[in-house]
């Protein structure tokens, strides 16, 4: 079973690098995994990730699901197909001014971006832990070239890039799921329930009623980003 794991791996990797071996005798191919690739971003963008399937992506292209193996050995390769085909392209920072932390702040701006375009690359990206393809490692490239000039160690260079790119991804994750009718109801709802208890709740009351839970205009990346680089200056330069 392992040895199966990693073949699979390896087919995934050769995949999304163009290093598939090519077919020597029968008819050419007529598609190409950027094609197909496209037709699955276009489905999962109207349908969401659920909605993907060997047998609809080959629809796309009157095709049979069989037929559309030929191409792309199954649906997690196919997954790592679309991740790659919406990373382009991968981010070039070195024109942003002021050195590392507007440049870490501009990669966690578009990566928030390439969320909202393809809220399906949330859950796409946190199945497991996927082959990667030149424009997703490129994605990651860029935010270490962002954070080299911290001088920090590449151990503690990496720590930060996993709290900012989770900090991206909650971000977009409560964006995603947001839906103001039932925020609405459940701000009601959990209000009545507090204005009956407050004697149990104090603390809680006193923070409601000086406004703790106003809604705030800002965008709510940029206030916990700020925090999180906050705490990576005071490593960079401590006092």
């Amino acid at each position: 079973m392992a040895k199966d794991k990693a073949r699979d791996l390896r087919a995934g990797v050769a995949l999304l690098w163009g290093e598939q071996d090519q077919p020597t005798r029968g008819p050419k191919p007529s598609l190409t995994p950027a094609r197909i690739a496209e037709a699955a971003v276009a489905l999962a963008d109207a349908e969401g990730l659920a909605a993907v399937s060997m047998s609809k992506v080959a629809a796309a292209f009157d095709l049979s699901a069989m037929a559309l193996y030929r191409y792309v050995p199954g649906k997690t390769e196919l997954v790592e197909l679309m991740i790659e085909s919406v990373l382009v392209p991968a981010p070039d920072l070195s024109a942003v001014a002021g050195g590392w932390r507007p440049r870490i702040t501009q990669w966690a701006h578009l990566s928030r971006q390439v969320y909202r375009a393809h809220p399906w690359l949330l859950a796409a990206t946190a199945l497991r832990r996927q082959a990667m393809g030149p424009h997703q490692l490129g994605w990651l490239d860029a935010a270490f070239a962002a954070l080299e000039p911290t001088g920090l160690p590449a151990a503690q260079q990496h720590r930060i890039f996993v709290l900012v790119a989770g900090l991206v991804r909650t971000v977009a994750q409560e964006q995603v799921d947001f839906d103001q009718q039932h925020d609405q109801e459940w701000n009601r709802l959990t209000g009545e329930l507090i204005t009956r208890h407050a004697d149990r709740f104090p603390h809680l009351t006193r923070a409601i009623d000086a406004g703790a839970f106003t809604p705030d205009p800002a965008d709510p990346l940029d206030f916990a980003l700020a925090r999180v680089l906050d705490g990576v200056q005071a490593l960079v330069a401590p006092v």
